[in-house]
Formats: C-alpha cells, structure tokens, sequence
C-alpha cells in the first residue's frame, strides 16, 4: 500500500458516501411522494391513465434508492479497508490495486487483472 494516498483515499470515500447518503434522503422523500400520490388516486389501474406512470416511478425510484443504499455500504467497506490497512490489496491475489484504479473506483477490492478474469 505503498504508493496508495490512504489520507486522500479517506476524504474521497467520505465525500463520496455523504453525497450517497444525500442521495437516500432524497430518493426515500421522493419514493415517499409517490406512494402517497398513489395511495390518493383511483386504485382501478385498469382505467386509472396515471397507474402504470406512478408505477414506473415508483419502480424507478425504488432502484434507484436501493442502488443508493448499496454504494453506502461498499463505501462504508472501503472505510473499514483503509481502516484495517488492506485497502489497496487486491482482496484475490494479494497484488496492490494501484492508485488510478482505486482514484476511479475507490471501492473496488479487485487489481486489473484478477476483475478481468472474472
């Protein structure tokens, strides 16, 4: 982990996890929204021309809510990594991920070549 910037790796890790956290208060407003507004309209989805646009959203927003809560928790893995010393190790073959890799993807636990073999 010797070329790996563990201070900038923290503050990148933070800032990317509190604008996920955002994100999640945000999407759950927004899902909130939605579900009220649905539980309001007519519930005859066959005759209501809102029905499957409320349900699109609500599905979207339901996506895009879970996709949300599960960066939060691959960030908050990433914290533990530096934590414990092992972030910047490929977590397969033991080899150092690299600093660009870990600049665009501060959460991933694999090196180049050990994700391109699957």
């Amino acid at each position: 982990m010797a070329h790996i910037d563990v201070t900038g790796a923290k503050e990148r890790i933070a800032r990317e996890r509190a604008e996920a956290a955002q994100l999640v208060v945000a999407l759950t407003a927004e899902l909130d929204g939605i579900i009220e507004s649905m539980s309001l309209a007519n519930n005859d989805d066959e005759h209501d021309p809102d029905g499957a646009t409320n349900g699109y959203e609500r599905a979207k927003a339901t996506a895009l809510l879970r996709h949300a809560q599960e960066r939060m928790v691959e960030l908050d893995r990433a914290t533990a990594r530096v934590r414990d010393r092992s972030y910047g190790s490929c977590a397969t073959c033991g080899a150092e991920i690299g600093a660009e890799r870990l600049d665009t993807l501060p959460t991933t636990t694999r090196c180049v070549t050990c994700a391109a073999e699957g």
